[in-house]
């Protein structure tokens, strides 16, 4: 969240964790977000219709587009917390899903270059990364690859990242 009006971004860790169990719940695939003034704009691949393979109809994918305020944000980040600190089992992370895991590892990398507003998309477990950075002499952008590969190293050593 903002600590104060034009001032970076805190925590993207957590935040995109969030987003990204949000997503995991949707069902939602082939993500990109967008970081806006007030919150994030994230676009993504669903499907619509009965999945069952039962069914005659097997739906058809089509693209979602949601807006979440700092607020809403606020909401998810405080529901991630109680239902991580309500779980049976020792680590919710081995529970997570694709989205959770990834945007939160990809989360911790960007809170470590300490961006201005972020971009990002995703297919096929691949991500482009854009960040937007402001210095002295000004803004720029930064972009950054993470192959599937990558982000799956990323997520197998994010338990000890997070103890260290």
């Amino acid at each position: 969240m903002r600590i104060y009006e034009g001032s970076p971004r805190q925590d993207y860790e957590e935040v995109l964790r969030s987003i990204g169990a949000f997503l995991d719940q949707r069902g939602m695939h082939d993500a990109l977000l967008v970081e806006a003034p007030d919150g994030f704009i994230v676009q993504g691949l669903t499907v619509e219709g009965d999945q069952s393979t039962w069914s005659e109809n097997v739906g058809h994918q089509a693209k979602e587009t949601l807006t979440f305020l700092d607020d809403d944000i606020a909401r998810f980040m405080e529901e991630a917390l109680a239902r991580r600190n309500a779980a049976a089992a020792p680590s919710d992370w081995a529970n997570a899903g694709y989205y959770e895991k990834s945007f939160r590892v990809l989360g911790r990398w960007i809170d470590e270059q300490k961006p201005h507003d972020i971009f990002f998309f995703e297919q096929g477990g691949a991500f482009v990364v854009r960040l937007h950075r402001v210095g002295p002499a000004g803004g720029h952008h930064t972009l950054a690859e993470f192959t599937k590969d990558d982000i799956e190293t990323m997520i197998g050593q994010a338990p000890q990242a997070r103890r260290a």
